[in-house]
């Protein structure tokens, strides 16, 4: 007996819907996601404060991580979000000592400035060096280093050493869901890192504090060399990506960029293979690598640890 029409137009309607979805959901990966080689873009203007959220493994990664970010400029990057995987206290530890050399290296540089500024006693060379140095913004911009310009969080691990492969997705997504905090939720609320303000002085203005908003938002730079926990936080962030959250991507945050390790020489890693598809930026440090990837994506840029 054939099956009456209206169960035949159910059928037909819920088939079409699923491939309505699939072309939408198809069409809306392809605009999110990167294609070919990267291509510079025009030079905007740099924002006051930017958030960089930084992905550490453990061991040789964590290490590749803080001597990348050796020459990091905090009065670019003025909120830092590292995030380690559970019981992993020897990359939290490093964290800690690596903001408290960035707090020694801007107490270094603001003593060096104020000796630059009483050497010059000579009002032309004070006015020369004013007027050269007018449209310099970053260098007029204060450090932002101490405890209040960094955070700390820790994300369940998605596979614990020896786990059983059957209870791995149940823990991957526990990792995923957990991979939303870090990306959306804002750290301590900051003020204009002014240090010579007095407390009892009213806000000159009632425009929003910069370096406030920039904690609000999620993070405009992702930065990851490789551990398994990157796969998660990257795949969490193609998530807000997709569904556009809090502007992820009508305003370009979440910026990836994944430098492979040192070690790789000849071929990627498991997390290299997978994420050279969906980050903005993939480098490697070995020439044999360059221009794998869909496109030729890798870059090359000699050895950067």
């Amino acid at each position: 007996m054939a099956p009456p029409p209206s169960a035949l137009y159910t059928t037909t309607f819920f088939l079409a819907f699923l491939l309505t979805l699939f072309v939408a959901a198809s069409l809306r990966l392809l605009a999110i996601l990167p294609h070919g080689p990267f291509r510079p873009t025009p030079i905007r203007r740099r924002p006051i404060a930017t958030r960089v959220l930084i992905v550490l493994g453990s061991g040789g990664h964590t290490h590749e991580m803080f001597y990348l970010l050796r020459d990091l400029d905090t009065r670019k990057y003025t909120h830092r979000t590292y995030v380690v995987s559970s019981g992993d206290a020897f990359s939290a530890s490093r964290a800690v000592e690596f903001e408290g050399v960035l707090e020694a290296r801007a107490r270094e540089a603001e003593r060096e400035k104020e000796e630059r500024d009483l050497a010059s006693t000579n009002p032309t060379i004070k006015t020369r060096r004013q007027r050269d140095n007018a449209d310099d913004t970053i260098t007029a911009r204060p450090f932002c280093v101490g405890p209040d310009h960094y955070t700390i969080t820790t994300l369940p691990r998605a596979r614990a050493i020896h786990q059983s492969l059957l209870t791995t997705p149940f823990t991957c997504l526990l990792t995923l869901l957990s991979a939303f905090g870090p990306l959306l939720s804002s750290p301590s609320e900051l003020s204009s890192p002014n240090h010579n303000q007095n407390p009892s002085t009213p806000a000159p203005s009632a425009s929003p504090d910069p370096y406030d908003i920039s904690t609000r938002t999620p993070p405009s730079l992702l930065l990851t060399n490789g551990p398994a926990t990157s796969v998660i936080l990257i795949l969490a962030s193609l998530i807000l990506k997709f569904f556009d959250i809090r502007g992820c991507a009508s305003q370009g945050l979440c910026k990836t960029i994944y430098v492979e390790s040192f070690a790789r020489v000849r071929k990627l890693s498991l997390s290299g293979r997978i994420l050279v598809w969906c980050v903005d930026r993939f480098l490697v440090q070995w020439e044999e690598l360059e221009g794998l990837g869909p496109g030729g994506r890798s870059e090359f840029w000699g050895v950067l640890v």
